[in-house]
């Protein structure tokens, strides 16, 4: 069973480049930083002490050095235009993969992808198997960003199996490095594992503590996910350690945020806090918009997990405005054009009142000239007004529907009235688990996306069955289901409903073994349900959730352990609610793990034929 996955910022290494010569002579100490490294470079070029031959790769190496994305596109134009003046193709092909990532790291992706898209003509024209390898690896890890997933395996893909044929090693780990980053963002790490112990080896043996920096750092986002927190935090602390002193911040931000939610969960606030104010102030720094956007965002959530909900508010609002910067979002362009129009307005309208005071004689055509420019204005406005709430009116709607999705009505209802939900305590509930025999079996042989496309299946044909009998879904826990009857709302008869379920979820699963599929994968399944007290409420801040407490949950857990495959195990406290509409089986008295010998029971079936 897989932990709950926690959403984060992926970051992509960028552009594999050998620095030559002049890079080897200004870095003589391997802990020397990038800023440092361009500092040097920069002042080398402004002194003009260089051999003119080596002017074009000069210009390269402060382009691809440089932290600061503004400055390095600078350079990167200065090389372009020398580039293309001596007609250097190899120049040329290096300006555009260089220009690319920086706009990439500034988060203008559609014209990182534009100049990237430049460099992979030149590459083509030139035959060059390495430079398309190279710009591969760059155009996926734009589409990472976007979120196109086909696009992203396709370009790892093809960059993967040209630096194997060339026996490219560094550029080789590098892809591969990025696609487990990638499997990351899909909330798949053991895949995205496989993938960092295969690039690892390669940036050790060559020496390459940069690289191994950030295969530290993915390995720790990794463990975290599969819910190792003490590994992830040790693995992505050593990772930032290393990046501070070669001085690649944009990575840093990354990690600072995820160490931010480490803590978050451990409630060291103050810890939690300084990670994420640590991460802006470095995104601010070097003009990192979309890490700028991911530290607003996780401010915002610390906020609102410690009740300060005004600056919680605040920074949701800057999370959102630069969220939308780096997408290009087509309504933000629409408010920006409507905000222009009326500052033109205003400009009009300046103008035209100096014009008045000179030219007396038309001061009545003017004047009413201005009046229907003003009443143009405010009618422009009031449309933009009334679409403006149109859309915040929908997108509540919208949020109202989701939050119902998730949370019983009266649950989601006591939360948007009061920004909290109290936790209630229940006398009487009865709670189920199911879980598939062999599932992790299955998982390490089938297509991962064929593997969670067949849950899917089945967890949807169980919320119907319990939605039947006025049941409420709790949550999924990897390849277990858990659902409760007798809250938000007590019933008297939870326990019979629940049992009645119980066969219906036994039913679906033997039909799905005998029916046809596409994919051909079928289960096993055991159930264990029990009886008793237990509290509810809502926990979360970045997702809401709906969760119960207690020994009666975990109870039971061991009736579902200790059931066998296609029954149903019951405790002796749902046994003495359902035993007048239930034939049950006594099992005995059986050992259960730090609770003794308990009492079981197997169901069978109706007493009597009467219709569910």
């Amino acid at each position: 069973m897989k932990p709950y996955v926690k959403k984060r910022y992926a970051f992509v290494i960028k552009g594999i480049y050998l620095l030559g010569i002049l890079l080897l002579a200004l870095t003589p100490c391997l802990g020397q930083n990038r800023e440092e490294i361009s500092d040097s470079l920069i002042n080398l070029y402004e002194s003009g002490k260089y051999d003119p031959s080596e002017h074009l790769e000069l210009l390269r190496a402060i382009a691809s050095s440089n932290p600061n994305p503004d400055e390095a596109l600078e350079y990167n134009d200065l090389l372009l235009k020398e580039a293309i003046r001596m007609d250097s193709s190899n120049y040329i092909y290096e300006g555009y993969l260089q220009r690319g990532n920086s706009l990439e790291i500034k988060g203008d992706l559609s014209k990182a992808l534009e100049s990237y898209f430049k460099a992979e003509d030149i590459g083509n024209e030139r035959g060059e198997k390495s430079e398309l390898g190279r710009v591969y690896t760059a155009i996926a890890g734009v589409y990472a960003g976007m979120g196109n997933k086909q696009n992203v395996k396709k370009y790892y893909n093809n960059a993967i199996k040209i630096f194997e044929d060339l026996d490219a090693r560094i550029n080789l780990a590098v892809a591969v490095e990025n696609l487990g980053d990638s499997y990351l963002e899909w909330a798949q790490p053991d895949s995205a594992l496989v993938l960092f112990n295969k690039s690892g080896p390669i940036f050790k043996a060559l020496q390459r503590k940069d690289y191994l920096a950030y295969n530290l750092g993915n390995k720790g986002l990794a463990y975290a996910q599969q819910g190792e927190e003490t590994r992830a935090e040790e693995n992505i602390s050593e990772a930032i350690a290393i990046l501070e002193e070669l001085g690649d911040y944009r990575p840093i931000t990354t990690y600072l945020t995820y160490m931010s939610d480490i803590y978050a969960d451990k409630n060291d606030w103050d810890a939690a806090f300084g990670y994420s104010l640590r991460s802006l102030n470095l995104a601010k720094q070097y003009g990192l918009k979309a890490e700028m956007g991911g530290a607003y965002l996780k401010l915002s959530e610390l906020y609102e997990r410690t009740g300060y909900t005004s600056a919680a508010l605040k920074y949701y609002r800057n999370y959102i405005a630069f969220r939308d910067s780096v997408q290009n979002i087509t309504s933000v362009q629409q408010m920006a054009e409507i905000e222009v129009a009326q500052k033109q307005i205003e400009l009009d309208l300046a103008n035209q009142q100096k014009r008045t005071q000179k030219i007396v004689t038309i001061s009545t055509g003017t004047a009413l000239f201005l009046i229907f420019l003003i009443a143009a204005g405010l009618f422009r406005r009031n449309i933009y007004i009334k679409r403006t709430k149109a859309i915040i009116e929908k997108e509540k709607d919208r949020s109202d529907r989701l939050l119902l999705n998730i949370l019983p009505e009266e649950t989601a209802l006591e939360l948007k009235e009061s920004g909290v939900v109290k936790a209630n305590k229940f006398e009487s509930v009865t709670v189920l688990f199911t879980d598939f025999e062999a599932f992790t079996a299955h998982s390490e042989n089938a297509n991962p996306e064929v593997l969670v496309k067949r849950l899917g299946v089945y967890f949807t044909a169980f919320d119907d069955i319990i939605e039947k009998y006025d049941l409420e879904k709790i949550k999924t826990i990897g390849d277990s289901y858990m659902c409760a009857g007798g809250l938000p709302f007590p019933i008297e008869d939870h326990a019979i409903k629940m049992v009645k379920a119980a066969f219906e979820i036994l039913e679906f699963v033997e039909d799905a073994k005998s029916g046809e599929t596409e994919d051909g994968l079928s289960f096993n399944i055991r159930i264990g349900i029990n009886t008793g007290p237990l509290v509810a409420g809502v926990v979360g801040s970045k997702k809401f959730s709906y969760d119960i407490w207690g020994d009666t949950v975990n109870v039971a857990s061991r009736m579902e352990t200790n059931s066998e495959t296609g029954k149903i195990n019951i405790s002796e406290h749902t046994f003495e609610l359902v035993k007048d509409e239930f034939n049950c089986e006594y099992r005995g008295e059986i050992p259960v793990k730090n609770r003794g010998k308990m009492k079981m029971y197997f169901v069978n079936g109706l007493r009597s034929k009467n219709p569910a």
